[in-house]
């Protein structure tokens, strides 16, 4: 890396944070698209599983890298950046090759949005494909979204609070023993969002068994704030389906529809245009259910792994 250092952290100083999420900001600006995901900026703060790689010139932080460990059946998950002004230079090549060698055999490195120099990069170290996350939109004004559907006992509520948590857990765990990411929510992860300021209880409903209360599904929704300001252009407000995790157990009973149409309702009813989700491009149960709800593919993220699984 010509004039440029790597260093690697197990817990960031608050300069250091500072100077990632500049890095990121400016590359979501030039990019169009976050360059890395909502829980790998969580992890900057604090201490975690996640491994920092850093690229630095002159003191400045041009390049990041977090590095999550292998865990059980999944393999270790990265996530680079490198700052606009400094592409071109082998920073990102250096990088990945720092984060895959770190996670070990079978790492995956995610590309968000799959930009061409991701693209790149990973024919350059010779990676392949090995996991693709579609993100989808539609409006929410055309077409007219469908009435919530009803389903006998079954009780749709809204977040009641803490109490509730046990059970999100449960149900996330359950619904997502599959996913490297999801599916290991802690309460760390809740606390986390409920103090975002896009938290907003009204936006989390439930579907409860009206006999026993016992929690069957949910769905998380949040509002992505509007970007810009003044003469500069931005981004409308967007919201988003943001978790819709059904028990394993009460799968079939159309839950996943009724909680994803009474989320959609009600960003429609904060004022809302638009809406997206994320998921995962073999999961055909999921697109079944997000295609007849009228949400069109809008780009893809893809991980990119080595030929050792």
């Amino acid at each position: 890396m010509s004039q440029a250092g790597m260093s690697r952290f197990f817990l960031l100083d608050e300069e250091q944070v500072d100077q990632i999420s500049a890095l990121l900001d400016h590359a979501t600006a030039v990019d169009g698209t976050e360059p890395v995901s909502e829980q790998a900026v969580h992890r900057l703060r604090g201490r975690s599983r996640t491994t920092h790689l850093l690229a630095t010139s002159d003191d400045t932080v041009i390049g990041y890298a977090g590095v999550e460990p292998a865990h059980g059946e999944h393999p270790a998950m990265a996530e680079a950046a490198v700052h606009p002004d400094h592409r071109g230079r082998g920073v990102g090549r250096e990088l990945v090759s720092a984060a895959l060698e770190h996670g070990g055999p079978g790492t995956r490195i995610w590309a968000h949005g799959d930009l061409p120099a991701a693209r790149a990069v990973a024919a350059r170290l010779g990676l392949r494909p090995a996991r693709e996350l579609l993100q989808m939109r539609r409006r929410l004004d055309e077409p007219p979204l469908p009435e919530v559907p009803t389903r006998d006992g079954v009780t749709l509520r809204t977040y009641a609070g803490p109490s509730d948590d046990a059970d999100l857990l449960r149900v996330n765990a359950a619904a997502f023993d599959w996913h490297p990411e999801q599916g290991a929510w802690t309460q760390r992860e809740i606390d986390e969002r409920v103090a975002e300021p896009w938290f907003d209880s009204a936006g989390l409903f439930v579907a409860a068994d009206s006999d026993t209360g016992e929690m069957l599904g949910f769905h998380w929704t949040k509002v992505h704030a509007a970007t810009g300001s003044g003469d500069e252009p931005g981004e409308p407000a967007i919201g988003e389906v943001y978790v819709v995790a059904i028990d394993p157990s009460a799968q079939g009973r159309g839950l996943g529809r009724l909680l994803t149409v009474a989320g959609l309702r009600y960003l429609r009813d904060r004022g809302l245009g638009s809406v997206l989700l994320y998921t995962e491009a073999d999961n055909s149960s999921a697109l079944h259910t997000y295609d007849r709800l009228a949400f069109e593919r809008y780009h893809v993220d893809v991980a990119y792994a080595g030929d050792e699984e």
